[in-house]
């Protein structure tokens, strides 16, 4: 089968080598000249052959839309377009209609593996129309895991990225307990031999998994992970995961809070706790952690001042 694939990354370039090795012919475009097998989105079209059938793996949101709209443009009635990217399942229903009325196909495809897909396949999950989805199946099994699992067409437009959404915000819990679990076996001195201890839990646990496997391989190359700061972002799968939560009324605490811990790690000194500390203060003298105000010298002597801890 022939694919144009639009993004060639970490996955997208993994994604490509994959499919090929499978004897798919792709032809890849990338803003970057070096990796990019055509000059531009009108030469990916031209090079393919109708009915065309092109996978978008570029950030979600703007770039996204500007994407799948300039493809629009170039296309035919008959082609397909495939949305990888972690899309918001809302931009989904978007695009597959606007494609429609042009008479181009779309399949939203939520995809999970990471640098790790070339070798291990990547976990798919689709949305669109059936026959759609079965025309993608010969790209789908290269890029699969070699195995029962992996795959799985979770029903209409949107319906593969709501999936994966949902797996990322569970993703963020796993990660988050895994987490607060080192931290606890670290703080005491019972356990004299906390990565040691992890590791014997990546075989007959109930808790065993891949996520726990690369934090065991990440604390054998930095046992206190000294290294790495305590910052952690979130690409916007967890947001969206709490905001479809409220808005099916679904509780998920642990969810939501692997989220707010995020934003906790991004935060120098806590504006809520110094509320907290001031309240405490107030109602009960307990005492507080003061920030001291010393001189520094300004234009004019010392006269400007700044907080230390």
């Amino acid at each position: 089968m022939e694919l144009g694939l639009v993004g060639l990354g970490k996955m997208g370039g993994n994604m490509r080598e994959r499919v090929r090795n499978a004897g798919h012919t792709v032809v890849g475009y990338d803003t970057n000249p070096e990796i990019s097998d055509v000059p531009d989105l009108a030469g990916l079209v031209t090079k393919l052959t109708a009915p065309r059938a092109i996978w978008v793996m570029v950030p979600a949101g703007k770039i996204t839309d500007a994407v799948i709209n300039d493809l629009a443009e170039h296309l035919e009635a008959g082609d397909l377009i495939v949305d990888g990217g972690n899309s918001r399942w809302t931009d989904d229903i978007a695009h597959g209609a606007m494609l429609a009325e042009k008479g181009i196909g779309f399949v939203d495809c939520g995809v999970s593996g990471g640098v790790w897909g070339l070798k291990n396949g990547y976990a798919l999950m689709c949305g669109g129309d059936k026959a759609e989805v079965e025309r993608m199946m010969p790209i789908f099994d290269a890029l699969k895991p070699d195995s029962e699992f992996g795959f799985v067409h979770a029903g209409k437009a949107g319906a593969g990225h709501f999936a994966k959404m949902v797996h990322n915000g569970i993703e963020y819990a796993i990660m988050q307990a895994y987490g607060e679990g080192w931290e606890l076996l670290q703080a005491t001195d019972i356990v004299e031999n906390v990565p040691e201890t992890l590791n014997s839990w990546r075989e007959g646990t109930v808790i065993r998994s891949w996520l726990l496997d690369l934090l065991c391989d990440a604390l054998e190359r930095d046992p206190a992970l000294k290294s790495i700061a305590g910052y952690a972002e979130d690409s916007g799968e967890g947001r969206w995961t709490v905001d479809a939560a409220i808005e099916h009324a679904v509780p998920v605490p642990a969810i939501a809070a692997s989220l707010f811990a995020r934003f906790v790690s991004r935060q120098k000194d806590s504006p809520t706790m110094k509320a907290v500390a001031a309240m405490r203060h107030e109602f009960g003298g307990h005492a507080v952690q003061v920030d001291i105000v010393t001189p520094t010298p300004g234009p004019t002597g010392p006269s400007d001042t700044h907080l230390t801890r």
